[in-house]
């Protein structure tokens, strides 16, 4: 999608701080993090949200964990846990339509906060 600011991101046109990357996802650091540790996983195929998939993304959907998984590991994060979200919507505080993992971590996490 030409105008998806993840689309952007990820393609490099927007500057973001890389965690990690490789032919089908790309980690970055959110602008706004809401925990010592917030990276934002995103596939490179534009999928709006977990609503949009079909049958046809169940490849991206997989792999998408594999690559959360690497991310954690990059960031320390496997040893000490994190929290893996994923905002559906608009009334789930999804602001970017480009479907997304957060990744937190970084402190003891209460549920059903942060």
């Amino acid at each position: 999608m030409e105008d998806c600011l993840f689309c952007k991101i990820s393609k490099g046109e927007i500057p973001s701080t890389k965690v990690y990357e490789d032919d089908n996802f790309y980690a970055f650091k959110d602008i706004n993090p809401v925990t010592p540790v917030h990276v934002l996983v995103i596939p490179k195929k534009h999928i709006s949200s977990i609503a949009a998939l079909t049958e046809a993304d169940a490849d991206v959907a997989g792999k998408m964990l594999f690559a959360v998984q690497k991310v954690a590991a990059i960031l320390g994060l496997d040893q000490d846990g994190y929290r893996v979200v994923f905002n559906t919507g608009e009334k789930a505080g999804q602001t970017v339509l480009h479907m997304h993992a957060h990744i937190l971590g970084g402190k003891e996490m209460a549920w059903p906060g942060i």
